[in-house]
């Protein structure tokens, strides 16, 4: 199981309303619970040793401050379009310690173009704009730990 089908399963998990799913493969042990106070995602693989678990949990006391001064930014920035996290990791904005950045505001990007990688699991996945048009605001801080369906960048299509 790739990266992108477990992505694929945490989506259709979230969108069924199910509150707990489990599913054992042979190498690959996933767990994702969903409720009202926190969404918990458990990724397992199992080799030949015990393998690390990746949990991620949102207190219900930190989301709260976000969503009320959400709806003051939500006028100004409706123009824009926004880009989110595909995954849980951390947020690169480089390749590497000693290469620039991928993108910086004011930088007109087309799709396909790599804006920055995050690393999840000990593998770095290139996030690719599905949009053209300029950066207008970078979201998150380089090596920053990012959540699935995190807003990343604000787009201006136009």
């Amino acid at each position: 199981m790739d990266i992108k089908e477990i992505q694929n399963l945490i989506k259709f998990v979230a969108k069924s309303g199910a509150s707990e799913v489990k599913l054992e493969m042979d190498d690959i042990k996933i767990t994702i619970r969903t409720g009202s106070e926190s969404d918990t995602t458990i990724v397992q693989q199992m080799p030949m040793q015990a393998a690390p678990v990746m949990q991620q949990h949102i207190p219900a006391q930190a989301a709260a401050p976000a969503q009320e001064a959400a709806p003051a930014a939500a006028t100004e920035d409706s123009k824009y379009i926004t880009i989110k996290s595909p995954i849980i990791g951390t947020f690169y904005r480089k390749p590497s310690p000693d290469k620039p950045v991928f993108v910086e505001v004011g930088t007109d990007i087309k799709e396909g173009d790599v804006l920055c990688v995050i690393e999840a699991m000990k593998l770095f996945n290139e996030i690719e704009s599905e949009i053209s048009g300029k950066i207008v605001k970078v979201l998150v801080d380089d090596s920053s730990p990012v959540e699935f369906d995190q807003p990343l960048f604000l787009v201006d299509p136009s």
